[in-house]
């Protein structure tokens, strides 16, 4: 067997060790790479639509050993403000559209709208005529989107002038003070499966006020859409309500920071589909989660979610075991890349560095048979000895593997043949 063959044998084996070292390598890195188990979602009030929305996410995320940690707290601006801070450890929110840009939150992004949250306005019938005009009113608390949207329309049909008294009062304690009359009116912006609005469209003596002008707020902020609520939806039999209400409805997104890693943010899209895909009385089956990004931009992972769904290992593999895969493979594909051509001609560089070893030393002989030429008689036998000499050590002290012990030999042989060429001519000379 020739020495080229068995070089690429040896080098077949140092390559599969190499091979061996980078995929335990590529392995350490994917596994370190991984999402964490535990994230923060900020929700809203507890015992409102969105915070039992976020014990609905925690449930699906828990199937997949991940631990959603919910943070209660008054409403959007509050979710958007724990959002914008690194420090909060929130890392996904549910934000009212109309709430924030993406230059005011470049740190965030979207991964869908995913629900319409009506701003609801409820008063006491026996309060007066239609409006809020002279009237105890509650816009909901500090750092709520149903706030800041309450006041918004205030000031642009300017009924913030004629206000009797406004109010603070999250959605729960409003609804009990408005049926027990102690305020004549309240928005709410919240889903229409709250118990707070279920309460408030069966108590006696509260209407749902329809807004006069919908289409007008629309064209103003077209974050807004407009809804019907159909008269005689909560009883036929009464018909009530008696006629249909017009309301007004941002849509609420799904808010991540833009450093989660993707695969929660695959988890997080799974479970929007699972909870907000049903139809619902205001929105047709499958309407959410949506593609839209209308105040900040979808994220790369929700566009490829879109486009493509839930990625290949995900639907056939457990979570944590496909994001081990997948995170693997986006270490090796670059790593293949780079290492393939070294892997390509690592035999015939194994060889040429063997090969090198031997050569170097039949330099050194080719020298000492030059001088030789080059002085004739006049060489130094004893100087060129010593030197042939070291070679030999040399040659007898080089580390090669066995498939390269005949060019050894050779070498050694060669050496012999210098030698005794060196012997034949000075005695030569002597003679």
């Amino acid at each position: 067997m020739s020495a080229a063959n068995d070089a690429r044998k040896i080098s077949r084996y140092v390559a599969a060790v190499a091979t061996t070292a980078v995929l335990f390598g590529a392995g350490l890195f994917a596994w370190n790479s991984l999402p964490p188990r535990t994230i923060a979602m900020a929700t809203g009030v507890k015992g409102g639509a969105n915070h039992e929305l976020g014990i609905r996410y925690r449930e699906i995320l828990a199937r997949e050993g991940v631990e959603l940690q919910l943070q209660e707290t008054a409403g959007s601006l509050e979710n958007l403000k724990r959002l914008r801070d690194s420090r909060s450890g929130v890392s996904v929110g549910f934000v009212q559209g109309g709430t924030t840009t993406k230059k005011e939150s470049p740190q965030l992004e979207s991964l869908g709208t995913i629900f319409y949250e009506p701003l609801w306005l409820f008063r006491r019938t026996g309060a007066g005529g239609p409006g809020v005009k002279g009237r105890r009113i509650s816009i909901g608390p500090e750092g709520s989107g149903g706030r800041g949207l309450a006041l918004q329309i205030l000031s642009r049909t300017k009924l913030d002038s004629v206000v009797g008294e406004l109010f603070g009062f999250a959605p729960e304690i409003a609804a009990r003070k408005l049926i027990a009359g102690e305020i004549d009116g309240a928005f709410i912006v919240t889903g229409w499966e709250s118990p707070v609005i279920q309460s408030l469209l069966n108590a006696k003596g509260i209407e749902a006020e329809s807004y006069e002008h919908a289409d007008a707020l629309i064209a103003i902020y077209p974050f807004l859409h407009k809804l019907v609520l159909p008269a005689g939806v909560l009883d036929l039999s009464s018909i009530r309500p008696p006629s249909d209400v017009i309301l007004l409805a941002p849509k609420a997104s799904l808010v991540v920071r833009g450093d989660l890693h993707p695969a929660l943010q695959y988890l997080l899209l799974d479970a929007a589909v699972e909870i907000h895909s049903p139809p619902g009385i205001f929105q047709k089956a499958a309407q959410f989660p949506a593609a839209e990004s209308s105040d900040l931009p979808l994220s790369v992972e929700a566009r490829r979610f879109y486009k493509s769904g839930r990625p290949f290992l995900q639907g056939y593999l457990p979570f944590w075991i496909a994001t081990l895969i997948e995170q693997t493979i986006v270490v090796l594909i670059p790593l293949a890349a780079l290492l393939y051509p070294a892997f390509k001609f690592l035999p015939q560089t194994y060889d040429w560095m063997m090969q090198r070893k031997i050569m170097r030393l039949y330099g050194e002989i080719r020298l000492i048979e030059a001088d030789m030429e080059a002085k004739g008689e006049g060489f130094d036998a004893r100087v060129l000895n010593s030197k042939l000499d070291q070679i030999d050590l040399r040659a007898n002290h080089l580390r090669l593997p066995t498939v390269y012990a005949s060019n050894l030999y050779t070498l050694r042989s060669h050496i012999d043949l210098v030698r005794t060429r060196l012997t034949m001519n000075s005695d030569a000379s002597r003679g």
